[in-house]
């Protein structure tokens, strides 16, 4: 028998999680079922672009909340009072400087069900991540992305 993924994340992670599923089952589902309603009226469905459309986002949120409700089933929380020592780490926040000019980057490492980048929030399984967890503040990193080999310095984690 196979095993779940677990997904490891945040309290915080989780309840916004749990957020978007409330609101897809009793928000959004009503809104796809009305937009079908709608589109039934308007005669032949073989030709009704706006029904196919309307089907088609049935079918993308009926399938988000199937995702969600397994991330949520399976989710493992970090806790992040519990993260001891000095490595980088899942719930981990660290900043680091791509060599040998560049600017200083932070990210918090999280599991990939609440990754967000544009948060400064990277996945655990990202490339990045797996090059930094378990080394220490002042550490060199070479880290393969599909852009290419970079070379970052750790700064500081917290």
């Amino acid at each position: 028998m196979a095993t779940e993924k677990v997904f490891p994340m945040t309290q915080a992670g989780k309840d916004k999680l749990v957020q978007e599923l409330e609101n897809l089952k009793t928000v959004k589902r009503k809104e796809v079922v009305e937009r079908i309603k709608i589109a039934r009226s308007f005669g032949d469905l073989s030709e009704n672009s706006e029904y196919d459309s309307a089907k088609e986002e049935q079918a993308f949120v009926e399938g988000r909340i199937t995702t969600l409700e397994n991330m949520i089933r399976n989710a493992i929380i970090i806790d992040e009072s519990e993260i001891t020592g000095d490595a980088v780490a899942l719930g981990r926040r660290v900043t680091f400087v791509e060599l040998p000019d560049g600017e200083e980057e932070t990210y918090s490492i999280v599991g990939s069900a609440e990754a967000d980048p544009f948060e400064g929030k990277i996945s655990n399984d990202s490339p990045i991540a797996k090059s930094l967890i378990g080394k220490k503040v002042g550490d060199t990193v070479s880290v393969q992305t599909p852009g290419g080999e970079m070379t970052v310095k750790i700064i500081s984690i917290q």
